[in-house]
């Protein structure tokens, strides 16, 4: 199944996710420095890569339910889909829910907010593996023919046609 909302031939819905996954990552890590260092300024640069983190899920999702509408219904796909999406919704409230409750004090971690973003990369991954899924193993967004040989999605021609000429 090909993918909806292409870019130069390719789907966005893949380009946009490394983004707010590596940010949103990052600030768990950023969390975990500044609680063993005591350094409040790792907290202050988390609490700015939560909110461009979820402000780059929220492009990304708008792109992901856009391919999303395109599977058939009543595949097994649509179910894996359905949760891949839903799941990243609830990231990206965790990740909105701890930003919020740092407002206040954007130099200090810990305690519930902390929490958020840990549960939050844990069902991330399960969602970045049920989206592998998707691609991988089901071809969702993936020209229809692909293979080896296809031409450079630039050239106008389908995927299936063979492109000997590496």
């Amino acid at each position: 199944m090909e993918s909806r909302v292409k870019a130069l031939g390719h789907p966005i819905h893949p380009m946009l996710i490394p983004f707010p996954i590596g940010l949103l990552s990052t600030a768990v890590v950023f969390d975990v420095i500044s609680l063993v260092t005591g350094n409040g300024e790792w907290a202050r640069v988390a609490f700015w890569m939560i909110a461009a983190g979820v402000i780059g899920g929220l492009g990304a999702m708008v792109f992901g339910w856009l391919d999303f509408a395109a599977i058939p219904a009543g595949t097994r796909a649509k179910k894996i889909g359905l949760m891949h999406g839903t799941g990243n919704m609830l990231v990206l409230v965790l990740f909105a829910a701890s930003w919020f409750l740092r407002t206040g004090t954007p130099d200090r971690t810990g305690g519930l907010p902390f929490v958020l973003g840990i549960v939050g990369v844990a069902l991330v991954t399960a969602t970045g593996w049920l989206g592998g899924e998707l691609v991988e193993r089901m071809g969702v967004g993936v020209d229809e023919g692909a293979n080896v040989d296809s031409p450079n999605s630039l050239s106008g021609r389908p995927a299936a046609q063979a492109d000997r000429r590496v």
